[in-house]
């Protein structure tokens, strides 16, 4: 099997690069790069698409290049995660195991899967694996800095929320599922989900499977301060799909317009804040899992 490394060396739990870098070559990679700058985790994937496995090793974000890198070569190169970074929260999905030596053996062992992949088309065409969200969410993002998740870690996510909700506003929102009729509803939040988990394991869409062929979508309209207290409370353990206070669906593909523009980050990179259509590309990418 012919393998591509692309390493983040500053991704959250890299305390030591040499040493990761070591630990990385029980993966007898061809290939070993790394990446110096925004973009180049994507253009180390497009690169290796002759390649059958590119490794992501980093965070969520490394993880969204390549993806990206591997969706618009339209290459069979198989994704495999080693996860690096302050959320992780795609390979909470996978259920990679956290003990860093675990997870290579099993990408040595090499069992890949057919996973679903989502494709989202604004003012680009960018895809995921993971979760985007739109409003309130893609607020907290621009206040997130990378000093911030150094420091805080994990709990960045919380800390940003809390900069950012003096920021909270709604947004006249048009939505249509599946090229249906659509609606308009004032929203704070929209959640289209492939995986389970956000801002380092959270569980947004705790119902959600990466081969089921199906978005798992929360919208989150206006509500009052108690009722939003409440609900954040129900989402940090993933009890929130049967709230009053949200709207869940399923669907294959699902359109967004607001007003204003909603800011969408994507697997936690911020896109633009056009409006956006999402649409599932059911089993596109193949996966290095772990054993069944």
């Amino acid at each position: 099997m012919r393998t591509c490394i692309i390493l983040n060396p500053i991704a959250g739990a890299v305390k030591n690069v040499a040493a990761t870098q070591e630990r990385l070559r029980r993966l007898d990679a061809e290939r070993f790069c790394i990446s110096r700058q925004p973009g180049d985790a994507e253009k180390f994937a497009r690169e290796a698409s002759d390649f059958d496995v590119i490794v992501s090793a980093g965070g969520d974000g490394t993880l969204n290049e390549v993806v990206n890198g591997i969706a618009q070569t339209g290459c069979n190169a198989a994704l495999a995660v080693f996860p690096l970074g302050t959320g992780n929260d795609f390979a909470r999905t996978l259920e990679l195991p956290s003990v860093l030596d675990s997870a290579l053996d099993q990408i040595i062992a090499g069992r890949t899967r057919a996973i679903d992949l989502v494709r989202v088309t604004s003012d680009s065409i960018r895809y995921f694996v993971n979760v985007s969200s739109g409003g309130f969410s893609g607020v907290v993002n621009e206040k997130l800095t990378p000093e911030m998740k150094r420091t805080w870690g994990p709990l960045a996510y919380l800390r940003g929320a809390a900069a950012a909700f003096a920021d909270l506003r709604g947004y006249a929102t048009t939505v249509a599922f599946d090229d249906a009729e659509s609606f308009e509803l004032d929203l704070y939040n929209v959640v289209v989900a492939n995986g389970r988990y956000v801002a380092g394991g959270i569980p947004v869409a705790p119902e959600a499977g990466i081969a089921d062929a199906l978005l798992d979508i929360v919208l989150i309209p206006e509500r009052g301060p108690a009722e939003l207290a409440i609900l954040a409370a129900q989402i940090l353990v993933g009890k929130h799909l049967s709230s009053d206070a949200i709207i869940f669906r399923r669907a294959k593909k699902i359109a967004i317009k607001s007003r204003p523009g909603m800011w969408f980050n994507v697997d936690g990179e911020l896109i633009g804040n056009e409006p956006a259509t999402f649409e599932l590309l059911p089993g596109a990418l193949q996966c290095v899992v772990g054993p069944a």
